[in-house]
Formats: structure tokens, C-alpha cells, sequence
């Protein structure tokens, strides 16, 4: 077996933790008491590839809160039956108002009313009219985010929006994790979710400018760099069969047989979007040659790129050699910074990546943090591995642990874990062994609990019996009970398990472990291999360091690629274009809860990727990854399912690997 053991950078650390249907299948789901109308209009204009779109229909709908299906519940319409301007269409049952002659629209006083129980998520939704090319386009589908409404009232909405090909992308991805179609979004009705869909209706901004309906190269606090290009080749495809004679168009037709929802294919463009952003490495090449038919936004791409995930990559807040990730139930990000074996720091994000820890949290004892999780209070522990100690900061990144809580008999601590009771579980990569601290930071495992084949002990989890799984680079997963006994049975092998970094739980208990070798491997509670002999394999895994599970129980991994060479990180040098044609040997893979590669075999690739360390997917199904040579961390927008956040809040309700 080949060892990765002097593995230790922050290559990982080591936690986790629809059908489409057209406008007249379900019946519309209305606010049961709307009340009072708004008193400000709404004004804008529906553009197909900057040509204005005359006649088309514009609806205004709010996420729903019945659940995420399958099949997806109907998004709420807002527009009101009392409206001076409003046309109810008969076969749905909602109601809509017209784009004139230039392809304004207004929404006026009396005609809608929103957020007047408690906040939605608003977007626009149109459909049909002339875009002055073909004649009448029924499939002309365009989308724009508003955001929240609180009583009528919006923030930071233009005079005039702008609604193209362009907001719909950003819209598509933005709201994939609760979109079966253009008119059913929908998530729960639980707190977490509502903070989820929230947060996702901000991401849309950072992609594209609602005022000009242009997209964007930076988000607008600046720290983010966005890939304009290939928005604009999503937008370009659009395009092609918006400015087209209509759905039975080459453009079309084409379109819709490439951008299908398993065996069903969308009936306008904005639901092609929403499908596109759902499988981002399907006919990537085909859909790709339908830009260049017409291609209206630019710049945009030249060449096919790998994939159509979108990754905005920020910097800022202190991240240095950014390993650790956690996220928090307001959304945020944390990062802990490992800092080439000095790290001093942790950075937070806010969920639309605008950092909020000026130039990093100190203090606490910190010293190179490698592993982090974040407790039922919103308090933030991270393992010091330089110094053999545990740091806490409080949610507002203020020290409460002094210079470090130490004993436990940690030595070289790389992961740990919180379980419900709020205990703080490290492993210890040269006890081998493992530590247990209470909340308050008081060692509780005494010079160390040892056995259950640790054997290079790194990633660990907390089950939500209260059992605790450490991933051993040692070639074996061990199993340690809420008392820090070994289970019997205890360590476990088979599943071709070889040299694993990393340990995620789904929701049937299962447990994932990404094995540096490359492949994944996957347990029963019981302890029983459940992966092949050869591991799952695919999607492009290769050398992966992190794992985490989505809302539906899909598994992602962040592929290093990199090995260890005299105590330090290496590069291997890249093999895989990157959509500026840039070689890049990290990537992200996804697999199915069944382990059947969901990524192609490239697997997903961004330009923000360089050498990459932890994997986490928040709230709103946005995936992030950490970058250890640049500085930076990179969101993949909207390519997974929402997860209860943070990590405990999850086991505590038997929600792991499921959506809030």
C-alpha cells in the first residue's frame, strides 16, 4: 500500500458534513391572505438578445414554502386578480401583465403584493411575445432575480429592470437548489430553509446587473472574479432559440433534446437554463456550438469549456494558505488559515462571499488551524496542529479560548467533529489517537482514547447515534462510541479502503470516505464495505482530499492531486484545459448516493482552482472550495442540493445528507 502519511498540509479537512413541468400541469399556489397591494411600481423591459420582446407575458412569483419535491411544488404568484393592470390566464390561473412595443413592462400600484406575512423570494418570469426576429416565440423563457420582499418593499432594485438571457443564467443558478422548472421553486418552510432561499436569490447579484442586464466580471463588493465569458455563452445559447422562428426551430428543438431533465425536455429557454445549471457536464460541446450561431453577449468563450458549472472565486478576509471550511446557519463561511505551518488566522465570509473578517480573527491560541466545525451556538473550534491545541471563537470572531485548550492527549491534531451534546472531537495524526474536549474546553479523554485501529487517524465524523468515525491513512475506518470506547468490530476495511483523508455521513448512516488513491469507498452503520472491490471510481476523482454530501445525498470531492515531497505540499502539473485554456490538475467530482459518477470524466474544473483543500456545500446549494497556493475560495453556484448548516444542527435533527 502506498502511504500518504506525512500528509498533514490542509489539503482536507475533513467534515461534512425534478421533474419539470409546464405552466398549465399544477395548479397555482397563491398566498391564502395576500394583503394590502404595493404602492410602488415596477418597471423594466424583457430583451432576447438585445432585441426588445413585444407581447411577451410577465408574471411575478415568490419561492414557495410547501416542500422541495419531487415533483416540485408551483412557485407563488404574486400578481393580484384586483390589479388594474393584470390578465389572469385561464388555463393556470395566475396572472400577468404585457411588454409594449419596446418591450417594457410595468408592474403597477395595486398589481402585486408580497412579503406582507413574512419575507419571499421574488423573481420575474416571462414568456412568449415577438422578439422582432421570427414572429411569436413561445418558447422565449427569460427570468431576473428581484430578492427578498419584506411588505411590498425591495432593496436596491434599479429604476428599470433589465430582464435577458443574461439574468436568466444568473437566475437558473442562483435558485437551482429549490427550481424543478421556471414556475415551480420551491423549498420547506423550516427557518434554515427561508435563510437558505434567501441567501440564494443574492447570489443571482453577484452574477449579473439587474440595471443593465449585463454580466458581471467582479461581484460587486469586488472581492469576487466571475467568469463573464461564460455567462455570456449561457446566454448566447439562449439566445439562439429565443431569436429563432420558435420551439420547432433547429435552434430549439436542439436546445431543448440537450438541456433535458432525465427524459423530459424543456418547453422555453429559461427552463433549458434551470436544467443546464441541474447537469453541468451534459452536452457540454453541443450546446456550446449553438452560441456561436448567434452570439450577442461578449466577450464569450472560444472554445468549448469543460463544464457549465459557474465558480466565483473570492480572496480577502485574511485567507492565507486557506485550508478548513465551515459553514454556519446564517450562511457564512469559515475559513481556517493554515498559513504554511504558521498560520495565525481564520477568515469569515458572509453567503454572497463579502469578507467580514477584516484581516483575519486571532488570538485564542491559534496556530496553524488545520481542522474546523462549528457548534449548536454558532461558537467556531479549530484544531492548531503546530501547537497542539484547540482554539474557539464566538460567531462575531472573538477569542474565548485563551492561549488554546490543551491536554486530551492531543498531538498533531488534524480534524474535528461536535456532537450533540456539543463535545468537541479531535483526531490525533502522531498520537495515533483521538480527543475528546467538553464545550468548555476541558479535556475529557485523558492522555488520549486509543485503539479501534487508529492508525494515522485524520478525518472524523459524529454519527446521529453518537458514534464517532475516524478515517485512518493507515488503510482502515475505525469506530469509537460516545464514551470513547472502540466499537467492536472495530477497524473496518474492504471497499478497497487504502489511504483515506476524509469521512462524511449520509442520511441512511452510511459513511463516505475519499481515499487519496484515487477512489471513494462507502460503509454501512454496521461497519460493512458496501463500495466494490475497487472502490467507486469515475467522474474524474483523482487524489481527492475532502468529502462532503448534499441535500439529496450526492457525494463531492475536491481533488489535490498534489503530493508530499520533504514535509511540503508539491504540485503535480496539470493535465485538463480550464476554460482560459490554463492547466489545472485540481477539480471537483460528484457522485450519486448509489456512487455512480454524476461529473464527467474530467470531472468539474474553474479557473479559480490551483491546489485545492477542503470541500463544503451550504443552505442554498452552493458548493466552496478552499485553494491553499492562492489564497482564495471558490463557490460553484447553485450545483448541489441545500444542506442543514452548520454540521451538529444536522445530526442533532437527523438531517445529514438531507435538505433543510
Amino acid at each position: 500500500m502506498r502511504s500518504v502519511w506525512s500528509l498533514l498540509a490542509p489539503l482536507a479537512t475533513l467534515l461534512v458534513g425534478c421533474s419539470v413541468a409546464p405552466v398549465s400541469t399544477h395548479p397555482p399556489i397563491s398566498p391564502s391572505d395576500p394583503g394590502p397591494a404595493n404602492t410602488t411600481p415596477l418597471k423594466g423591459l424583457v430583451h432576447g438578445g438585445q432585441q426588445p420582446i413585444q407581447g411577451a407575458s410577465v408574471y411575478m412569483f415568490a419561492l414557495s414554502t410547501s416542500g422541495y419535491g419531487p415533483p416540485t411544488p408551483a412557485s407563488t404568484s404574486l400578481l393580484l386578480s384586483t390589479g388594474p393592470d393584470t390578465i389572469l390566464n385561464p388555463t393556470t390561473g395566475n396572472y400577468y401583465v404585457t411588454t409594449n412595443a419596446t418591450g417594457g413592462f410595468t408592474i403597477g400600484v395595486g398589481d402585486y403584493a408580497c412579503g406582507t406575512g413574512s419575507p419571499q423570494q421574488v423573481y420575474l418570469y416571462a414568456i412568449g411575445g415577438n422578439p422582432q426576429v421570427g414572429g411569436d416565440n413561445a418558447a422565449a423563457g427569460l427570468m431576473a432575480v428581484l430578492g427578498q420582499c419584506t411588505a411590498n418593499t425591495f432593496s436596491g432594485l434599479p429604476a428599470s429592470i433589465q430582464m435577458d438571457e443574461v439574468t436568466t443564467v444568473a437566475a437558473a443558478y442562483a435558485l437551482a437548489g429549490y427550481a424543478g422548472d421556471a414556475t415551480h421553486m420551491s423549498g420547506s418552510n423550516s427557518a434554515l430553509a427561508a435563510q437558505g432561499m434567501k441567501n440564494a436569490a443574492l447570489s443571482a447579484a453577484n452574477l449579473a446587473d439587474l440595471g443593465t442586464g449585463f454580466a458581471l466580471t467582479a461581484t460587486p463588493n469586488g472581492n469576487g472574479s466571475v467568469p463573464q465569458s461564460e455567462i455570456n455563452t449561457l446566454a448566447n445559447i439562449l439566445a439562439s432559440c429565443i431569436n429563432s422562428s420558435g420551439p420547432g426551430s433547429s435552434a430549439c428543438t436542439t436546445l431543448f433534446s440537450d438541456a433535458m431533465n432525465g427524459s423530459t425536455a424543456p418547453i422555453d429557454t429559461a427552463t433549458a437554463a434551470i436544467n443546464i445549471a441541474h447537469n453541468p457536464g451534459v452536452n457540454v460541446a453541443a450546446l456550446w456550438s449553438l452560441s456561436r450561431a448567434t452570439a450577442p453577449f461578449q466577450p464569450s468563450l472560444s472554445s468549448a469549456p469543460n463544464d457549465w458549472t459557474i465558480g466565483v472565486t473570492y480572496t480577502g478576509g485574511g485567507m492565507t494558505d486557506s485550508g478548513g471550511l465551515a459553514v454556519d446557519g446564517s450562511g457564512d463561511i469559515w475559513v481556517a488559515n493554515f498559513g504554511n505551518y504558521h498560520g495565525v488566522s481564520i477568515s469569515e465570509l458572509n453567503p454572497v462571499g463579502t469578507p467580514l473578517s477584516g484581516s483575519g480573527f486571532t488570538g485564542g491560541g491559534l496556530d496553524s488551524p488545520d481542522g474546523i466545525a462549528i457548534d449548536a451556538s454558532g461558537n467556531v473550534w479549530l484544531a492548531n496542529f503546530s501547537n497542539n491545541s484547540l482554539s474557539k471563537f464566538s460567531s462575531l470572531g472573538v477569542a474565548l479560548s485563551g492561549s488554546g485548550y490543551t491536554g486530551g492527549g492531543l498531538n498533531d491534531p488534524s480534524a474535528l467533529a461536535i456532537d450533540t451534546s456539543g463535545n468537541v472531537w479531535v483526531t490525533n495524526f502522531n498520537g495515533p489517537s483521538l480527543s475528546k474536549f467538553s464545550s468548555l474546553g476541558v479535556a475529557l479523554s485523558g492522555s488520549g482514547y486509543t485503539g479501534g485501529g487508529l492508525n494515522g487517524p485524520y478525518g472524523v465524523a459524529v454519527s446521529t447515534s453518537g458514534d464517532v468515525w475516524i478515517a485512518n491513512v493507515g488503510g482502515v475506518l475505525s469506530r469509537f462510541d460516545s464514551s470513547g470506547s472502540p466499537v467492536s468490530g472495530s477497524p473496518y476495511s474492504g471497499g478497497d479502503i487504502d489511504d483515506p483523508l476524509a469521512v462524511a455521513i449520509d442520511a441512511s448512516g452510511n459513511i463516505w470516505l475519499s481515499d487519496y488513491t484515487p477512489w471513494i469507498s462507502e460503509f454501512s452503520s454496521s461497519g460493512i464495505a458496501l463500495s466494490p472491490s475497487n472502490g467507486y471510481t469515475g467522474g474524474g476523482v483523482d487524489h481527492p482530499g475532502s468529502i462532503a454530501i448534499d441535500g439529496v445525498g450526492n457525494v463531492w470531492l475536491s481533488n489535490a492531486n498534489s503530493y508530499t515531497s520533504g514535509g511540503g505540499i508539491v504540485r503535480t502539473p496539470g493535465s485538463r484545459p480550464a476554460l482560459d485554456g490554463t492547466t489545472y490538475s485540481d477539480s471537483v467530482t460528484e457522485f450519486d448516493s448509489s456512487g455512480n459518477p454524476v461529473s464527467p470524466s474530467t470531472a468539474y474544473l474553474s479557473a479559480g482552482f490551483n491546489d485545492l483543500g477542503d470541500i463544503v456545500v451550504d443552505g442554498s446549494g452552493n458548493v466552496w472550495v478552499s485553494d491553499i497556493n492562492t489564497d482564495s475560495l471558490t463557490e460553484l453556484v447553485g450545483a448541489a442540493a441545500p444542506v442543514v448548516t452548520p454540521l451538529v444542527t444536522a445530526v442533532a435533527n437527523h438531517q445529514l445528507g438531507t435538505r433543510p
